[in-house]
């Protein structure tokens, strides 16, 4: 890589910032290349230029918050469809989870581009995660982010008798969607009617598409685990804060 990149993509790349934030923290004059100050949106860098930022822009980094929800059937991830609500009109005092660790105090600019990162259907539960913050977003669904997300699904065999063991082995790896192979993934029976899925893509309806082919009907479907958070004892229709010692 030697031609030169639009500044606010190689922060990107490098992990400073998302491409917004670096381009709101350009327009302040809060960017460095090589020590002088870059203000001009969509200015270019070589990779070898080294790349500083202001002390401000770390410390407006550092109040953006990240919000767990455990998502009820009924409410979309994103925007408001249908006559259907989305799921941050959940993210109010009066539905924090009574027991959240987090010694963060609620504000409602907190509330301000608070965006889900990830999707969950209208008719899945589980963990949904709201972000402010554009690197947690570019963890969580960038092009090359490979975090396991985990969903219980409880299941129906549409055909007699049980699932056969190469079907099963199907959903582990051998399936495809939309003319694309699918990633291996791991599925295995929690009891009779359940099983777990580990993922590390999300395509539209993926999981419900993937039992469909193989004679599965999608009774319920509930997210636990995205990377190394968990959805625990986190009661539906509540949230709490991403705790600082936490990491995906």
């Amino acid at each position: 890589m030697t031609e030169p990149v639009r500044l606010s993509k190689r922060m990107s790349e490098l992990g400073l910032s998302s491409r917004r934030e670096a381009d709101e923290w350009i327009a302040k004059g809060w960017v460095r290349v090589d020590g002088q100050v870059v203000s001009e949106l969509g200015s270019k860098v070589l990779p070898h230029q080294k790349i500083t930022v202001e002390r401000q822009a770390a410390a407006q980094q550092a109040k953006r918050v990240t919000v767990l929800l455990n998502k009820p059937v009924g409410f979309v991830s994103g925007q408001a469809e249908d006559g259907y609500k989305p799921a941050v009109v959940l993210v109010k005092p009066e539905n924090r989870w009574a027991d959240d660790p987090s010694p963060e105090l609620f504000h409602p600019t907190q509330l301000k581009s608070l965006v889900p990162a990830g999707r969950l259907d209208i008719d899945s539960v589980g963990l949904l995660v709201l972000t402010q913050d554009g690197r947690i977003a570019k963890q969580l669904i960038g092009e090359d982010t490979s975090i396991e997300k985990e969903y219980l699904v409880r299941v129906q065999y549409t055909k007699p008798g049980r699932l056969p063991d190469a079907d099963l082995k199907k959903l582990n790896h051998g399936l495809w969607m939309d003319g694309k192979p699918l990633l291996p993934a791991k599925v295995r029976w929690q009891n009779d009617d359940q099983l777990s899925f580990t993922l590390r893509e999300g395509r539209k309806r993926q999981i419900r598409r993937m039992c469909d082919m193989v004679g599965l009907k999608v009774i319920g479907l509930k997210r636990v685990r995205i990377g190394r958070v968990k959805l625990g004892d986190l009661p539906p229709g509540q949230w709490r804060y991403l705790g600082a010692d936490e990491r995906f």
